[in-house]
C-alpha cells in the first residue's frame, strides 16, 4: 500500500473536488449582484452572513477543538481570535473596506480558517488563489478581480516580485505574522460585516472554455444554503471530524471541509504532511476523523492496504472524476463505511448531488441535495422525461451570482431560470442522475479541469507556431493527459522541448502537455474548423494511451 498510496498522495495535492458552473437568466444589475432574472429568493437560514455564523459558532463552541493540525489542537475560541487580529490588520495597516476584494493564496495550514473569515468579517470579497498556478496565471486573476491585497505565506515569496511588477498597487500581508500577534484578548471594536445573504462573499475563478478563467460570484446566501444543504445529507453535527487533504482554495473543500464544520461546531482534520503516506491514515485514527472527502484513486488505494481495527471514519465522499463501479466494488466488500458519489461546479457553491446515506446506486451521482433542484433538458430547454439523455441543468439558492464582469457569459450560463452545466447526463426510474459525458474538449487531469484554449493561446506565443491544437488522450494513472498538436511556420522548425518549458513557465504543471507532435499542416474540416476528432485517432494510433511515470 505504502508505494501507491505515496504516489497518489503526489497527486491529492493537485487535485479539485468538483468544479463548476450555475443557471438563472441574466439581467444586469451592479457588480456583485445577482445578475440574474427570476432569482429563487434565499431560502431562511438564522444567520445574516457567513461572518455572523461564524462568529455565533465560536461564541457557542469556544472551548471545543475547530482544527487539528499534527500536534496542535486549535479551540475555536483561539480561532476566532486569530480571525479578529487578521481583520484589525486588514483595515488597519492596508485599508480594507466593505466590498473590496481580497485575494487568498495559502497552502492548507490552519490559518487559511481565520484569513478566510477575517475578510468576510471586514465586509470584503474572498478570491481564492490556486497556490499551483504560476505568476502570470495569478496576476491575471488578481487583475481581473482588482485586488490590491494579498494573504499568502512564506513558500509564495519568489513569485511576489513578478507580481508587483505586474500590479505596483498590491500589498501583502504574510500569514506567518499571526504567531508573532500579541497574546492580550484581541480588540474586539473590529465591527463584524453587516452584510446582506445576497451580497457577494466569494469570488472563485473557474476555467473557462474561453480560455481564461472566470470569476463566479458567490453570495453568502450561496455558501449558507450549500452549507445548510450538506448538513442534512451528510447528517453532520458537532461531534464530526472532517479530513482536509485536498487543497482548502478549491470550492468544494471550502464548502465542505471547512464552512459546514465550522458552522456547525464540528472539526477539521487538516493533513499535515502527505508524506510518508501512512501519516493520513494515522492522523485520522488519532483525531477520531469522521468524514473523509477524497479521489477515486485514493480509494482504489485505500482498498489495497491495511487499515487499524476499530477505525473511527462513518462515511467516505469520492469526488473530482467519475468513481470506477470496480473501486466501488472492492471498497464496499472491504469496508463497512459508506462511500458516496456526488457532483458539483463552483457556480454552484459547489455541491449539487449526493448519493443518500441509505441508498446508493453505483455509477450515480445520486439525488438533488436538500433545496435544489436538477433536469435533463434538450437544446431548446425542453424537460426530457427518465432514460433521455441531455444537458444537467441546474436551479437553487446555492447558484452564483453571475460571473464577474462578463454579463454575456452570465448570460449564456442561464436559461429560464436554469443553469446550464455543459454535462451531459440522465437520470432513471428512481431520479438518480448519472453523468454520461463531459463538455466536449475539457480534460480531467488529476481530477483537475484542464481546457485545450488555455493551453492553445499559450502554445501560439510560441515563435515558431503557426497552429496549435490540444487534445486529451487517456492516461490510466492520471485520468487523461493534454498532448499538443503543432506546425510550423514556414522556414522555421519547433524545438519541442523548447516548447514544453515554455509552457511550464506560464501553467500549472498539470496543465503542460505530456508530448508535442510536429506536424506538416493540422487537418481542418471544410470551415476550416481543425479537425480533433481526426486527432484523437492520430493520438491513439501513436498509443498515447499511458504516459510514463
Amino acid at each position: 500500500m505504502e508505494t501507491e498510496l505515496a504516489e497518489t498522495f503526489k497527486k491529492i495535492n493537485r487535485l479539485f473536488f468538483f468544479v463548476s458552473r450555475r443557471s438563472y437568466s441574466l439581467r444586469l444589475i451592479k457588480q456583485g449582484q445577482c445578475q440574474v432574472a427570476g432569482c429563487a429568493p434565499f431560502r431562511e437560514i438564522p444567520s445574516m452572513n457567513l461572518a455572523v455564523a461564524f462568529a455565533e459558532s465560536a461564541e457557542k463552541n469556544s472551548q471545543r477543538p475547530a482544527i487539528f493540525w499534527g500536534e496542535d489542537e486549535i479551540r475555536y475560541n483561539q480561532l476566532f481570535a486569530e480571525t479578529l487580529w487578521v481583520a484589525q490588520q486588514l483595515t488597519a495597516r492596508f485599508g480594507v473596506k466593505p466590498g473590496d476584494r481580497v485575494a487568498l493564496w495559502l497552502k492548507n495550514c490552519p490559518q487559511f480558517v481565520p484569513a478566510y473569515f477575517a475578510i468576510l468579517h471586514v465586509g470584503a470579497v474572498i478570491v481564492p488563489v490556486n497556490n499551483f498556478l504560476k505568476a502570470e496565471e495569478v496576476g491575471f486573476i488578481l487583475a481581473d478581480a482588482e485586488v490590491d491585497v494579498v494573504l499568502t505565506d512564506a513558500t509564495m515569496a519568489e513569485q511576489l516580485p513578478q507580481l508587483s511588477a505586474a500590479r505596483p498597487q498590491l500589498k501583502f500581508l504574510q500569514i506567518e505574522e499571526l504567531a508573532n500577534r500579541p497574546k492580550e484578548a484581541p480588540n474586539a471594536s473590529v465591527p463584524i460585516s453587516q452584510a446582506k445573504q445576497s451580497d457577494l462573499a466569494v469570488l472563485i475563478y473557474t476555467s473557462g472554455t474561453t480560455g481564461r478563467p472566470k470569476g463566479a460570484m458567490l453570495s453568502h446566501g450561496n455558501l449558507l444554503h450549500n452549507v445548510a444543504s450538506c448538513q442534512k445529507v451528510l447528517a453532520a453535527v458537532g461531534d464530526d471530524r472532517i479530513v482536509v487533504l485536498l487543497p482548502m482554495f478549491h470550492s468544494f473543500m471550502m464548502t465542505v471541509g471547512m464552512l459546514l464544520p465550522m458552522l456547525v461546531g464540528g472539526s477539521m482534520v487538516v493533513i499535515k504532511s502527505l508524506h510518508p503516506a501512512k501519516n493520513v491514515v494515522e492522523e485520522i485514527y488519532r483525531h477520531h476523523a469522521t468524514i473523509l472527502p477524497a479521489v477515486p484513486q485514493f480509494f482504489r488505494s485505500f482498498t489495497h492496504g491495511t487499515i487499524p481495527p476499530n477505525f473511527p471514519l462513518r462515511l467516505c465522499i469520492s469526488g473530482g472524476a467519475p468513481l470506477p463501479a470496480e473501486i466501488l466494488r472492492e471498497f464496499n466488500e472491504k469496508f463497512p463505511i459508506p462511500l458516496l458519489e456526488g457532483y458539483g461546479l463552483s457556480e454552484a457553491s459547489p455541491v449539487v448531488t449526493f448519493n443518500p446515506l441509505n441508498k446508493q446506486k453505483g455509477g450515480s451521482i445520486g439525488l438533488p441535495v436538500f433545496d435544489v433542484e436538477v433536469s435533463i433538458q434538450d437544446d431548446n430547454g425542453k424537460h426530457l422525461a427518465a432514460g433521455e439523455t441531455g444537458e444537467v441543468c441546474v436551479r437553487g439558492g446555492n447558484v452564483m451570482l453571475g460571473y464577474w464582469k462578463q454579463p454575456e457569459e452570465s448570460a449564456k450560463s442561464f436559461r429560464d431560470g436554469w443553469l446550464l452545466t455543459g454535462d451531459v447526463g440522465h437520470f432513471d426510474a428512481d431520479s438518480y442522475f448519472y453523468i454520461t459525458d463531459r463538455k466536449k474538449d475539457m480534460l480531467l487531469v488529476n481530477g483537475i479541469n484542464v481546457y485545450p484554449r488555455e493551453i492553445e493561446e499559450v502554445i501560439y506565443r510560441f515563435p515558431s507556431i503557426k497552429e496549435a491544437s490540444v487534445i486529451g488522450v487517456p492516461d490510466l494513472r492520471r485520468g487523461e493527459q493534454a498532448v499538443a498538436f503543432v506546425s510550423a511556420k514556414e522556414g522555421m522548425a519547433i524545438d519541442e522541448k523548447g516548447l514544453q518549458q515554455f509552457i511550464r513557465e506560464k501553467l500549472a504543471d498539470y496543465k503542460v502537455p505530456r508530448k508535442i507532435i510536429v506536424l506538416p499542416i493540422l487537418p481542418r474540416n471544410s470551415t476550416g474548423k481543425i479537425l480533433k476528432t481526426a486527432l484523437r485517432e492520430m493520438a491513439s494510433k501513436n498509443g498515447n494511451v499511458e504516459t510514463p511515470g
